[in-house]
């Protein structure tokens, strides 16, 4: 019985050759070896080609539309003449899986895996208060990090012993296989199973680090703070993080800034700000308070007549600017000027007359013989 050439390739029996390149490009990525290595895959794939090779070729075409098979004994097969024709122009569809370098035919031998490589980079967190994050400091910092094992000094051979040379595939840390496909023989190549892809075998690995060459071990380290750090900011130690396998360069080690929050002065940048109670007399009066500042104890004048809400700036007392040559960002102080809520007679008789020297309308509040409304109320009806 005739192969589904067109089933196989899931396209219809009119299908353009636009549309048998479109289906069997997709098809190939699936089932490719190098995508897909099971063995079922493997015959799809041989399918796949049988099946383009087939449809592709408008004589071999016209005999599976009268119901025969092209590729059945005596019926041409994929070895007849001009059968490798049609696919002279579908080298884009091998490139989608090998690139235009090398060609389908086996593309050039990669080198065996260096067991050496850089470490990764790591990261720790820093807690600082407001004034340890202003004014910089240095802070012991402890890291869990990787290092080069001393035992093995990073081969990670056993002393005495060396690493050899891989007998599967010779020390070139690849293998290759050869597949017969529509293009003619394709050569395929893998890391090797045996050596993981570096090459060469440890026998004999060391006992301390069991052949990676490297040890986790905890570390103190001294790091500099600079002034005027925010949240959220990392400094970069060059070199600090943790050693790469077989011996490796170090990563990069970052430190993250956590501010802690603070009881009194909220931070927006550079500068700060805190919020100051003001009795209603004294912001009437005008007076002068002391502030707890980063820097000590600094006097602040409230003009007379200050409202709620208003701001005084105190210059330079803020957080100094990273990398600023000195300079720094300014002190908001938010005054909250409190209105007494209980008053005993003697203060309310001071207050109506302060009103009356002020000509200041003063509306009494009558506490259990109704209020203003009742007495809108009452002004309505006559009474």
């Amino acid at each position: 019985m005739a192969k589904d050439y067109y089933g196989i390739l899931g396209v219809a029996k009119d299908a353009t050759p636009d549309q048998l390149k479109k289906a069997y490009r997709k098809l190939a990525r699936e089932f490719h070896p190098d995508v897909n290595p099971s063995p079922e895959a493997q015959e799809k794939f041989k399918d796949i080609n049988a099946a383009f090779e087939v449809l592709s070729d408008p004589q071999k075409r016209q005999i599976v539309d009268l119901g025969g098979d092209p590729l059945a004994p005596g019926g041409g097969g994929m070895g007849g003449a001009g059968g490798a024709g049609p696919f002279m122009d579908f080298q884009d569809i091998m490139d989608a899986f090998f690139g235009a370098a090398g060609g389908p035919m086996g593309g050039a031998r990669r080198g065996p895996r260096s067991r050496t490589r850089p470490g990764s980079d790591a990261i720790l967190r820093l807690d600082l208060d407001l004034e340890e994050a202003a004014f910089g400091l240095e802070s012991p910092i402890t890291v869990d990090t990787a290092v080069v094992c001393g035992t093995c000094e990073g081969s990670g051979a056993a002393a005495g012993s060396s690493p050899v040379t891989c007998d599967t595939c010779d020390g070139s840390g690849e293998v290759q296989s050869v597949q017969r496909t529509i293009l003619g023989q394709m050569v395929t190549s893998r890391p090797c199973a045996t050596c993981s892809g570096y090459g060469t075998i440890i026998p004999n690995p060391c006992a301390k680090c069991a052949g990676d060459g490297r040890v986790r071990t905890r570390t103190t380290l001294t790091v500099k703070i600079p002034a005027g750090v925010e949240d959220g900011m990392r400094i970069r130690l060059a070199g600090k993080g943790e050693v790469g396998p077989g011996g490796g360069p170090a990563g990069d080690l970052y430190v993250e800034i956590h501010e802690r929050q603070h009881d009194v002065f909220t931070r927006k940048g550079d500068d700060l700000h805190c919020k100051i109670k003001v009795p209603m007399v004294a912001a009437a009066l005008g007076t002068r308070i002391t502030l707890k500042t980063l820097d000590g104890e600094e006097s602040v004048d409230v003009t007379p007549g200050t409202q709620p809400g208003s701001t005084l700036r105190v210059r330079g007392k803020g957080v100094p600017r990273l990398r600023g040559g000195g300079a720094r960002g300014d002190l908001f102080v938010h005054l909250d000027v409190r209105t007494p809520t209980k008053l005993d007679p003697e203060q309310e008789d001071l207050l109506k007359r302060l009103a009356q020297m002020r000509d200041e309308e003063v509306v009494e509040v009558h506490r259990g013989g109704g209020g203003f409304f009742s007495r809108m109320r009452d002004a309505f009806n006559g009474h």
